[in-house]
């Protein structure tokens, strides 16, 4: 039997979320069905709720979920009914990057996480009156107080943390910390510069600070996230809004440019200014995504000095080994995510995305 579950849909590019009822096709052989306890809510969904991306509207959103499991289809392994999973994206399992431990960068991820709307069959995950809307987001599409998740997309938790509190690693938190550890991998006494002390800087800033980095260079226009930034391991601060990015990082770098650098802000006139920051053989890690089709003018010269730009998806992470690490570190005291989060009852999840873009909250967590 289809299960009806209560959603926030998106109707169309624009549209605010609306709690409608809608019904969940049957599990198939590699899905579970997901009582959702939290869902964090991330920019993706915002930028795809403006009509910014080709996702297929109208639509359920929501890819920060954490819940627990009721049912499994019968070729799930490793979960049961009654696990604590945390939800994140999913792929294929196939490909080589799959294969090779970098399902981030799956062969059909952008069809099966962030643009399709379905699953890699073209069959229906959520349906309103018998008509087939947008799901299957990031395998999940958690902004539900059921979810149809794809068994690539579960990752099984220590059931004694509480799950409003973990709900931002599957995407957020998981990109930030990944862009410090799976991709710049600090060595002693290294400087690492954190452009955006939004919810996926101030992550990478707490990654930065459990590494062997003893410059923790924090960059926002934003003064009480520079505050918060240098609670959570920041060494120094930048307020972009008045200072120079390229002067003020020369100063505290004595003139050497940081070794590396992580952009969270999807600006490229930010981004440009961090590559020019980088001193010789440093890398820039971008993170932040401005629209389709953007481009950015580079100093070719000034690349020759081994500079790298490297991009990022959610982290490069292998979900089923970095992801409990990360609950253990929460659980531990040691990443305090707790700072980050602001809860809402799901129904107000409109006044999250009003908060959210004011700036008010820095990552607000939807609660069931």
């Amino acid at each position: 039997m289809p299960i009806t579950t209560r959603a926030a849909v998106v109707e169309s590019g624009g549209a605010p979320f609306t709690l409608a009822d809608v019904q969940l096709d049957e599990p198939g052989p590699h899905e579970a069905v997901v009582r959702m306890v939290a869902t964090g809510l991330c920019h993706t969904d915002l930028g795809v709720a403006s009509g910014g991306l080709p996702f297929p509207l109208p639509g359920v959103l929501g890819h920060e979920g954490a819940g627990v499991v009721e049912a499994v289809g019968p070729a799930v392994t490793g979960i049961e009914p009654g696990d604590h999973v945390v939800l994140s994206f999913t792929s294929c399992g196939e490909c080589g990057n799959c294969n090779g431990g970098h399902p981030a960068y799956c062969a059909t991820w952008l069809p099966l996480n962030l643009i399709g709307g379905r699953r890699a069959d073209g069959s229906s995950t959520i349906s309103r009156d018998g008509e087939a809307l947008g799901g299957h987001f990031f395998g999940q599409s958690s902004f539900a107080e059921r979810a149809l998740v794809d068994e690539r997309s579960l990752v099984k938790v220590d059931p004694d943390v509480p799950l409003e509190s973990i709900a931002p690693l599957g995407c957020g938190v998981q990109t930030g910390v990944g862009a410090v550890w799976n991709v710049l991998k600090p060595v002693t006494g290294s400087t690492i510069v954190v452009l955006g002390a939004g919810a996926v800087g101030l992550s990478a800033v707490m990654a930065a600070a459990l590494t062997p980095a003893t410059t923790i260079v924090a960059v926002d226009r934003v003064g009480e996230r520079l505050s918060l930034a240098r609670e959570l391991g920041a060494t120094h601060t930048i307020n972009a809004g008045e200072a120079d990015l390229v002067e003020a990082l020369a100063a505290i770098t004595g003139g050497q440019g940081a070794d590396g650098v992580v952009e969270t802000t999807g600006n490229v006139t930010v981004l440009r200014q961090g590559v020019d920051a980088l001193g010789a053989r440093g890398t820039l890690v971008v993170v932040g995504a401005p629209p389709f089709g953007s481009e950015v003018a580079l100093d070719v010269n000034g690349l020759l000095g081994g500079k790298r730009i490297v991009g990022l998806t959610l982290g490069d992470a292998e979900t089923q080994s970095f992801i409990p690490a990360l609950v253990d570190l929460v659980k531990a005291g040691r990443l305090p995510l707790d700072r980050l989060i602001s809860t809402y009852p799901f129904a107000d999840i409109d006044q999250a995305v009003r908060d959210m873009g004011a700036g008010k909250a820095i990552k607000p967590v939807l609660t069931f």
